[in-house]
């Protein structure tokens, strides 16, 4: 599916769809806790590892990552040519988990 801002969203999981286990055990991982606190702020961002303060990883670590906050509903992902571009699910996740995203937010190091 298309938006208007153009591209193909990838597949993820309806918001019903969206499990606890899967969301904490996508979280469960320090760099995808990392990811989650560039995602905080609501914004899209390129999956350029650079732009995600990941020089220290290679592309196919950090697309890794990405996948598996995408398929647990944490996150959508556009695509737009080569480019792909992530945000926070965070209506969807506040509507399935109320406060879980406040807790673990407020809980990462500054």
């Amino acid at each position: 599916m298309g938006d208007e801002q153009g591209g193909q969203w990838l597949e993820q999981p309806d918001t019903a769809e969206i499990e606890l286990v899967k969301v904490l055990h996508a979280l469960g991982d320090p760099v995808r806790l990392a990811l989650l606190k560039v995602y905080a702020d609501g914004e899209q961002y390129s999956c350029a590892p650079g732009a995600l303060g990941l020089d220290h990883l290679h592309k196919s670590t950090v697309s890794h990552h990405m996948r598996i906050l995408r398929e647990a509903g944490v996150t959508s992902t556009r695509v737009v040519g080569r480019s792909r571009y992530v945000r926070l699910r965070r209506d969807d996740l506040d509507a399935r988990f109320p406060g879980l995203l406040d807790a673990l937010i407020a809980a990462l190091p500054a």
